[in-house]
């Protein structure tokens, strides 16, 4: 294990990654949303709220924050929300199911400075995107992609979340990417918000992940959010970047109305650290809250330590456990040496935790319609 690894998990003065959801409102009803969102929280931060948050960024170094929601471009004060960020020295990373992004807001974004912009889609083709995300949206995204490259933004993020349905696409992928000039971004199943409904049918089988650990390694230059780390323990090559669940070490999350979480997986009360409307804002919480002082303290292999594997695998992903009712100290749910299989084969539908947080509309709303 690297120095750097066991420096970070004692935790640093600031996020490397601060997820920042700006609405729960949205237009789509994805199946495996990780906040459940569809309907605004009317007591969504104000501007002044946010644009204070922002500042404390700034007064804290971060040098980037990744936007998302809901539908961010559903607010109102999006834009100056961005530009106020941005101006500040803190840039913006905003995810997008590209439905706001009409040709004369890609000329607007493509004229701003310190923003990067991940279009999400779950399939290469419409019928196995729109199973996922609603129907019509495969086509929104690639119009959203046109429009972009008609803007000469540059390089955007095509952003999919591996499922057993879409993995045998990943050459399909990287080929849409390079026909756009973007990058991919490909991020890890968890089951969080709606996902905890629907990973037992989605996540990749147990031979899909080692085709998966080997695409990666063919490609490098694939972003993936630090999110397969449990993929490690498939071989003796590690996947690039950071081996360890960061979850209040070196990320976390705000959500529409301040709250702040471990990381962007585990919206639950056992998993809130505090809120920036609290005295002492975001600093504050994040710098000594009772929940991230205890994440920094050293953990122990627990019931993966007989394995031999967990200085490879780290014990996989906080969310994914939490969320399938197994315990934090055990494996993780999709262990590639199948331990987790095991130990949720003993694990009852009851006993997994339901999101604290849950904004779904009863109803879901067509693609295009602005009723928040």
């Amino acid at each position: 294990m690297t120095a750097l690894t066991e420096e970070l998990k004692l935790g640093l003065d600031a996020p490397i990654c601060l997820t920042w959801e700006l609405t729960y409102a949205c237009n789509l009803a994805c199946v495996h949303c990780l906040s459940s969102s569809g309907r605004r929280d009317p007591r969504e931060l104000s501007t002044d709220e946010a644009k204070a948050v922002i500042d404390e960024m700034r007064d804290l170094q971060v040098f980037y924050v990744n936007i998302g929601g809901g539908e961010p471009m559903i607010r109102p004060d999006f834009f100056e929300l961005v530009e106020y960020a941005t101006s500040n020295g803190v840039g913006v990373k905003f995810s997008t199911n590209g439905s706001r992004i009409s040709p004369e807001r890609a000329v607007q974004l493509a004229g701003m400075d310190y923003l990067d912009i991940q279009i999400s889609i779950d399939g290469a083709d419409a019928a196995t995107n729109d199973r996922v995300r609603g129907e019509g949206s495969f086509q929104t995204a690639i119009d959203a992609m046109e429009n972009l490259q008609a803007a000469d933004f540059g390089p955007f993020k095509i952003s999919v979340v591996v499922t057993r349905e879409n993995i045998g696409q990943l050459d399909d992928f990287q080929a849409l990417a390079d026909h756009y000039g973007a990058e991919l971004r490909l991020t890890r199943l968890r089951p969080s918000g709606r996902g905890i409904d629907s990973w037992h049918e989605l996540h990749p089988l147990p031979e899909q992940q080692v085709d998966l650990y080997h695409w990666l390694l063919a490609h490098p230059q694939t972003l993936t959010g630090d999110s397969f780390f449990h993929l490690n323990a498939l071989g003796d090559e590690n996947l690039p970047g950071l081996n360890l669940c960061g979850a209040g070490r070196v990320v976390c999350l705000i959500d529409p109305v301040g709250d702040v979480y471990a990381c962007p997986f585990v919206l639950h009360d056992d998993f809130k650290a505090g809120n920036v409307r609290d005295s002492g804002g975001f600093g504050h919480v994040w710098k000594a809250s009772e929940l991230f002082t205890e994440l920094r303290e050293p953990q122990s292999a627990g019931a993966c330590a007989s394995c031999g594997q967990f200085d490879a695998c780290q014990g996989g992903c906080m969310a994914a456990k939490f969320f399938t009712g197994m315990p934090l100290d055990g494996p993780d749910p999709e262990c590639v040496s199948g331990h987790g299989e095991v130990a949720l084969s003993g694990i009852g539908i009851e006993a997994r935790p339901q999101s604290t947080s849950n904004h779904s509309k009863p109803v879901p709303v067509a693609l295009g319609a602005t009723r928040v």
